[in-house]
């Protein structure tokens, strides 16, 4: 994958972490959650967890602007740090290859914006949260803490 300014991202660059990977929409009504998964990283980055955004037009024309809009509009309404990958189709015949594996792994197709899937520091999709599971849900909190405890 790409990161959102371009650059190449492998993913073996989160080998041995724990990875929160979310696909995000800047005009969506679970936009707000930026907060809640920024707060989820801030507080778990040092033990591990790297929350990954993947930005997709794919429900509703939700996300229509351009990887440089994206990041501005990520950073100057949210605070957004953790990491940030370039614009991808998370369903359909374009999908990306690893959407391909995390929804083949858990769940089928994302149906939704702020899907979450949980990665384990060996690379094995752990859990699937929809989007109206919160980053500050209990659920989502315990499996976080229970990964980077293995």
């Amino acid at each position: 994958m790409n990161s959102i300014d371009g650059k190449p991202v492998p993913l073996s660059a989160f080998k041995g972490k724990v990875v929160l990977l979310v696909n995000v929409a800047s005009k969506c009504g679970y936009t707000p959650q930026y907060s809640g998964l920024e707060a989820l990283y801030q507080k778990y980055k040092d033990r591990g967890l790297v929350v990954v955004g993947v930005p997709a037009n794919n429900f509703g024309g939700q996300e229509p602007g351009t990887n440089e809009e994206i990041a501005t509009f990520c950073k100057r309404s949210y605070g957004v740090t953790f990491p940030m990958m370039s614009k991808v189709s998370v369903k359909g015949d374009d999908m990306a290859p690893l959407y391909r594996y995390l929804t083949s792994a858990k769940g089928g197709d994302v149906k939704w914006n702020f899907t979450k899937f949980l990665v384990g520091k060996d690379g094995g999709v752990i859990e699937r949260f929809e989007p109206r599971v919160k980053p500050d849900a209990a659920e989502l909190v315990s499996a976080i803490e229970q990964a980077l405890a293995r």
